[in-house]
């Protein structure tokens, strides 16, 4: 696997210098990921993840850049290895210098599967329109409880015996175009990294009612991901299943499957619960960690392990484009 590190320093252009060089950002980056200290739980990731401190996570944020450690904080934890020469995929904006924070867990033994990716954004909207004098976009549902889920799932399968590499992507600059996504879905085209299939995920943080189904896939029909994924659970009730509004407002082209199945042609999709009705507070202030229906939240995402193991050890290619 070829690998290839970015780095990208932001200073004054006049005298080419930067606030530390390269070398020291590298040794900050490293001290700080491998602090013994550091403690991990899905609650209280979720909880730092949408703190004020981080004011709302916006790409090249001061805000964005202690999310990422503290993912790197917890990669290094699992024993997940950075995908490229750091955790780091780096990219220029117009506006912002964003990263993508990309590890990787390696199967058990070499052989020719295709690796699977596992996804979310973990950026927001930043600073937005005061309401009642409180201006920080949190981002609580929209998405660090898809980054947490992504977490959790890395932390899981960590413990496991893979059959295929795992990639678990954190994209920044969602909220900027699917921008993260574009970026690392080209690079990938460029190594001849071609996923097996891409299973993104997207506010999972308030759950569904009168469904009889857990959570929805966008861009439901284009394969049978949730025949299969369905097919690993004996309840009664699916786990993922059709959700109407997300084909009427396109929403398998508006998050970071997308530019994976542009990219590549392979089933990519986002599972979500937001369903337009069950939570008012998208791109708002009030976007917080105590609006989120965290016990729910969890069971959700401890209930998704199992089958994305069972997605991870399929041996034949079981997903398929429709």
């Amino acid at each position: 696997m070829k690998k290839i590190i970015i780095t990208l320093c932001i200073g004054s252009l006049l005298t080419f210098s930067c606030k530390n060089s390269v070398q020291d950002q590298k040794k900050e980056i490293s001290e700080t990921s491998q602090k013994s200290d550091f403690q991990y739980s899905a609650k209280s990731a979720l909880k730092y993840l949408t703190s004020d401190e981080l004011n709302g996570r916006d790409t090249g944020s001061e805000g964005i850049d202690k999310a990422a450690i503290y993912i790197e904080n917890a990669f290094e934890k699992f024993e997940v290895e950075p995908y490229f020469e750091t955790y780091r995929d780096s990219f220029k904006l117009k506006e912002a210098d964003g990263f993508n924070v990309v590890g990787v867990l390696k199967a058990e033994e070499s052989n020719d599967l295709t690796p699977l990716v596992i996804g979310a954004h973990y950026d927001h909207v930043g600073i937005i329109e005061a309401v009642e004098k409180d201006s920080i976009a949190n981002g609580a549902n929209d998405n660090a409880s898809g980054t947490v889920a992504v977490l959790e799932l890395a932390k899981y399968l960590a413990s496991q015996d893979l059959k295929r590499d795992v990639i678990f992507a954190l994209f920044s600059a969602e909220e900027k175009g699917l921008v993260g996504s574009r970026h690392l879905a080209t690079k990938m085209k460029s190594m001849e990294v071609e996923p097996y299939l891409v299973f993104n995920i997207e506010m999972l943080g308030v759950q569904m009612k009168d469904k009889n189904y857990r959570a929805y896939i966008t861009g439901y029909e284009m394969s049978n991901l949730a025949e299969v994924f369905n097919g690993f659970y004996e309840d009664e009730t699916e786990f993922l299943g059709f959700l109407p509004q997300a084909a009427q407002y396109g929403l398998f082209k508006r998050s970071d499957n997308y530019p994976f199945y542009e990219t590549f042609g392979v089933p990519s999709h986002t599972i979500c619960t937001f369903d337009f009705t069950n939570y008012e507070y998208y791109h708002h202030v009030n976007d917080e960690f105590e609006e989120l229906d965290v016990e729910a939240y969890l069971k959700l995402v401890n209930d998704l392990k199992p089958g994305v193991l069972k997605l991870v050890n399929s041996t034949e290619t079981t997903v398929n484009l429709n």
